[in-house]
């Protein structure tokens, strides 16, 4: 994202964006980041997350609705790894994460509600390339997302 902060971003384009509202907590190494989103909606269960991170994700965001469950990670440090070698700019959980210290070495965004060190099922259970919503915000495949320390923007669906 450089130089350009979402709260410049909202006083330029103010309610063409969607200000999320959840106050999530930096884990990642990278404070600001954006891209295109792709969404993953599963409850302590993270072989969706696994399967997208392993994906080539140049200028993506992937945005994990967790439910906002904090009872077992859904990313830990070798699918955060995954992530950067695959080319991910960032990784929004609403839920769990853990290995939070070797999280902050890594070049990636990392944006979760809190951690824990138990590990989520990796059953598959879950849904892919959905609309996810918390925060007030709605997040769909394709639109774009910028965070920094300040929150998330998110575009409005055309």
């Amino acid at each position: 994202m450089g130089t350009v902060s979402t709260a410049d971003l909202y006083d330029e384009h103010g309610d063409a964006l969607q200000s999320c509202s959840v106050q999530f907590r930096h884990y990642g190494g990278k404070p600001s980041f954006e891209g295109t989103i792709t969404t993953i909606r599963c409850h302590r269960d993270n072989a969706l997350v696994k399967a997208a991170l392993a994906e080539d994700g140049a200028g993506k965001v992937l945005v994990v609705d967790g439910g906002g469950s904090l009872e077992s990670a859904l990313m830990g440090d070798l699918i955060a790894g995954s992530a950067v070698d695959h080319g991910w700019e960032g990784v929004v959980v609403h839920g769990a994460v853990r290995d939070v210290a070797a999280l902050r070495e890594l070049a990636l965004g990392a944006l979760a509600l809190g951690s824990n060190p138990r590990k989520s099922a990796k059953d598959g259970v879950g849904e892919r390339d959905v609309v996810v919503s918390f925060g007030g915000v709605d997040f769909a495949p394709g639109q774009h997302l910028y965070a920094d320390e300040d929150g998330i923007l998110v575009t409005r669906a055309d």
